[in-house]
């Protein structure tokens, strides 16, 4: 047997995990006429946790950022660096004026910076521990930084990258010094909204529907220590039908010398199944492992099983790498039934799509949550209203997020972040993004759908990107154009209606789904709002009339299944963010504005009547 990573990140072969219940404080009724203070800043339960950490000399957010792919060792460069606001396009890397706490954005409280800039520059130092092996290979990571970033150390550009969204590194080898201090400098340039690459809710003016925007390292920066020939990434392909799974991994080798070499890329699931593939270096490792059908367990909400994997590199019978990750068996598929409709089936059943939507911001971190803790109390909140489903609108996750969707059971339809797309050179970069954010994410189970345009922003030839999004991803949905512009392609017929759901034209080639509706919104008291100045598309006076107004959907959700086939819906959404109070919860997550009782038997009644 091959010895085991000990990574606390690493999940319980065929171990489900359930959300536990829990309940939040009923809002308080403002009443119509409350006048709301602004409160600034406004905090979270985790927000004193991040100045804790920072007072004992610990890093924030250190959790292991990248759970498909483990290593035991890593270096966690989160924390206080040297920051400048406002460098000119033509300069080098400005001295320090300020403090901030990576990775939170300029602008954010945590971040400790006041006001966000679309010029910046950060800048720190750091030492390699000296337990690491001297002739290791090191790489710089980057969760995400938006938008353009360039990366120096030691006074060596080692790289620069273009997108807001997507994990970038650099192999930073040749410019370190093994003992002693090292000097980081990043540069980025952010236009917001005044650019037209991907950026989601973002805007310079945030107001309504529009968010803070977010400039500059947003994501865990950290080291890791790898191999001269080690695995660069890894590409899992479980098959439900056959309980097999193809393992692709990409070999780095540092040299031409090393691709005459043959390496043996050896795979044991924890259930004791093996396999074992030759490679050679520079190409890429490709096994197939077959597991018992009769014993696989399947990952779906209600059973969130996963499979751990370890996978070795070895030379002349010698383990030079070795990674941890994981998988799960579960397959989405749009049917068309005999009643003429299509539906999403899930593991060969029908499973309704009740989903909520969010937009992924905190008051206190804009993009980045304070703690890891908060990701997944979020979608434990989700969970235990009764969805099934969370729609991550316009704004991609760190890979924790959807490591604790793995985990917990929810599935997630995946936006693209949206952009003006006008230019043909934007297009180019529009394209590029989504590329990279399916080939980053694709590893996750929980994941069934991805959407590329929403609401028709910057859409343009929409049968490219289906042909494309099919090629990366053959295994999950596509919601190609999602609402308003409708191009009739990809897997989902998708209405946008506030507040009540409005049920899409009829497509039997396609699955009739309500991607957004509801907007109903509920004044929190002043502790928890953002700004006096609060927006939303209906108002409701106080919870009782908010649990009504949602019973009532549910009942033309649960009409529009018996009479339309309708196959899913969105509702509009999980929290309050900045000025728009239309979320169940308040922005700081500190109140639930309907009992989680009764929205969790609605929301169990719709996905039982829409699953037959």
């Amino acid at each position: 047997m091959l010895q085991r990573l000990a990574v606390a990140v690493f999940l319980a072969v065929n171990s489900s995990v359930s959300a536990q219940s829990f309940s939040l404080p009923d809002a308080v009724n403002p009443g119509n006429a409350v006048k709301i203070t602004r409160i600034n800043p406004l905090k979270t339960q985790w927000t004193a946790e991040v100045g804790d950490k920072l007072q004992k000399g610990e890093n924030v957010l250190n959790d292991y950022p990248r759970p498909s792919l483990v290593r035991k060792d890593w270096l966690n460069l989160n924390g206080i660096w040297e920051f400048s606001r406002s460098v000119k396009e033509d300069a080098a890397v400005a001295p320090a004026a300020e403090k901030i706490v990576v990775p939170f954005p300029p602008g954010s409280f945590l971040s400790g910076i006041k006001a966000s800039t679309d010029r910046c520059a950060y800048r720190r130092t750091f030492t390699l521990p000296e337990n690491w092996d001297k002739n290791c290979r090191i790489l710089l990571h980057f969760g995400a930084s938006d938008w353009e970033t360039a990366v120096s150390v030691n006074g060596q550009l080692v790289g620069t990258h273009r997108g807001g969204f997507d994990p970038f590194s650099f192999d930073i080898t040749g410019c370190i010094e093994r003992e002693g201090s090292n000097e980081l400098t990043v540069a980025v340039f952010d236009p917001t909204n005044r650019g037209q690459q991907p950026r989601g809710k973002q805007t310079e003016t945030p107001s309504g529907v529009c968010y803070s925007p977010v400039t500059g390292i947003w994501q865990t920066v950290w080291l890791e220590p790898v191999p001269q020939i080690f695995i660069k990434s890894v590409k899992l392909i479980p098959d439900y039908e056959t309980a097999s799974v193809i393992v692709q991994a990409d070999i780095s080798t540092p040299e031409k010398d090393y691709e005459k070499k043959e390496y043996v890329l050896y795979g044991e699931a924890l259930d004791g199944e093996t396999a074992a593939a030759k490679c050679s270096g520079g190409t890429d490792g490709k096994l197939l492992m077959r597991l018992d059908k009769a014993a696989m367990k399947t990952w779906s909400p209600d059973a969130p099983n996963l499979y751990q994997m370890t996978l070795t590199l070895q030379e002349n019978g010698q383990s030079v790498d070795q990674i941890g990750t994981y998988f799960a068996f579960r397959k989405i598929e749009r049917v068309r039934e005999k009643s003429g409709y299509s539906r999403i089936w899930l593991n060969g059943k029908p499973l309704f799509q009740l989903g909520v939507i969010d937009q992924g911001y905190w008051p206190d971190g804009f993009y980045t949550a304070p703690s890891d803790s908060a990701i997944r109390m979020d979608i434990r909140i989700a969970k235990s209203l009764g969805f099934n489903v969370i729609r991550k609108y316009q704004k991609v996750e760190p890979e924790r997020w959807y490591f604790w969707c793995d985990r917990i059971g929810m599935l997630v339809w995946q936006d693209m972040p949206g952009g003006e797309n006008k230019m043909p050179e934007s297009q180019a970069q529009f394209q590029t993004e989504l590329q990279r954010m399916i080939e980053a994410l694709s590893v996750h189970p929980s994941i069934v759908l991805w959407t590329v345009f929403n609401e028709g922003a910057g859409q343009h030839f929409p049968a490219k990107y289906l042909e494309l999004v099919r090629k990366l991803d053959p295994s999950r949905l596509v919601n190609l154009t999602s609402g308003w512009t409708d191009s009739k392609l990809g897997d989902v017929n998708v209405s946008h209606k506030f507040p009540n759901p409005e049920m899409p034209v009829q497509d039997a080639n396609r699955a009739s789904v309500v991607g957004v509706y509801g907007g109903l919104t509920l004044i929190p008291p002043p502790a928890n709002c953002w700004t006096p100045d609060v927006w939303g598309y209906l108002h409701v006076p106080d919870s009782d009339t908010l649990l009504k107004r949602y019973q009532e959907m549910q009942i033309l959700l649960q009409q529009h299944i018996a009479a339309d086939g309708l196959a899913g819906a969105m509702f509009h959404q999980l929290t309050d963010v900045e000025s728009e109070c239309n979320g169940l919860t308040s922005y700081d997550r500190a109140r639930l504005k309907i009992p989680d009782e009764a929205i969790e038997k609605l929301n169990r009644e719709t996905i039982k009547q829409g699953s037959r």
